[in-house]
């Protein structure tokens, strides 16, 4: 600070100094966040480039990061493929049972816990929660016998039926259940004396009210369902009956052991398997975050 300074001029030199001091601190965090952010994005560019190389441009040594020119011929042919098409079929199919299942069963279930009183209710909701610490490999065995003794082995029935008649994803429940005790029961009491039942007061009243939790685990579980690979590869062997993900892990099978792995074709396959999740997450993120916060698993 200069000398000789009138308290004015020094209280215009801080209030400056200041502000040059918090102006550096947003640059320095500025430029950290888009180092970091560049970082993360630059597998998903070299993603897009390869996926738009022809075969020379794929195997260039050095390798070319802009291709000239770019060719759109991977995405066509894994667009008009028959297979992928079917394989495509397969996970929306898969995909929106389970989506539709999941939201059935851990609504229900999270009603039941948050606003009916039944003896034990707060006994078999740490129960449930407790079935968190369990890995799914600890049960993809006995799950594993069970569905053979049935005959669903290489079936769909596996992967659609456990969402309906299961109680649904522990966590699942935890999130709903604590959306559903931030609605003020003043508006189920006031349904009672109106005469609603209380299905009638579930379905009319408090899911209207949880849509930004019900996005969440809508978003959830559909990320969780499309991307599947483990439990569709352990109860699905004919190929017809493949998913998305096992056909890219299949694609990717065949070309290891043909000696050349064609990997525009694998980065397109890749990208295109991915966009359905990335543009869902781009426009849903309002009530997914909402979702998230109103619940109470804000950090």
């Amino acid at each position: 600070m200069p000398r000789y300074m009138s308290p004015e001029e020094q209280a215009r030199y801080l209030k400056r100094r200041r502000k040059r001091i918090e102006l550096m601190k947003t640059i320095g965090v500025f430029v950290i966040l888009s180092l970091g952010a560049l970082l993360y994005l630059a597998p998903l560019f070299w993603m897009i480039s390869t996926s738009i190389k022809n075969d020379i441009q794929t195997f260039a040594d050095p390798p070319i990061l802009i291709p000239n020119p770019p060719v759109l011929d991977n995405y066509v042919e894994i667009l008009t493929s028959p297979r992928w098409r079917r394989w495509a079929w397969n996970t929306i199919y898969l995909t929106g049972m389970g989506l539709i299942g999941t939201l059935l069963s851990t609504s229900v279930s999270a009603y039941s816990f948050a606003r009916l009183q039944w003896p034990g209710r707060n006994f078999w909701f740490i129960v449930l929660l407790s079935t968190m610490m369990l890995p799914y490999q600890v049960t993809m065995v006995p799950t594993y016998l069970i569905f053979t003794q049935l005959g669903w082995v290489n079936t769909f029935k596996p992967l659609t039926v456990p969402p309906f008649v299961a109680v649904g994803g522990a966590f699942y429940i935890f999130l709903l259940r604590q959306f559903f005790m931030t609605i003020p029961k003043e508006l189920d009491e006031a349904a009672i004396i109106d005469g609603c039942s209380t299905f009638r007061i579930f379905w009319n009243i408090i899911l209207p009210l949880a849509k930004p939790a019900l996005a969440t685990v809508a978003i959830f579980t559909y990320m969780s369902h499309w991307n599947a690979f483990l439990t569709p590869l352990i109860y699905i062997r004919d190929s017809e009956l493949f998913t998305l993900t096992l056909g890219l892990s299949s694609l990717r099978t065949n070309y290891a052991v043909s000696g050349i792995i064609m990997w525009n074709e694998l980065m397109a396959a890749s990208i295109l398997i991915a966009l359905p999740c990335m543009l869902l997450f781009l426009f849903a993120q309002r009530y997914f975050i909402q979702g998230v916060v109103m619940s109470g698993l804000k950090g």
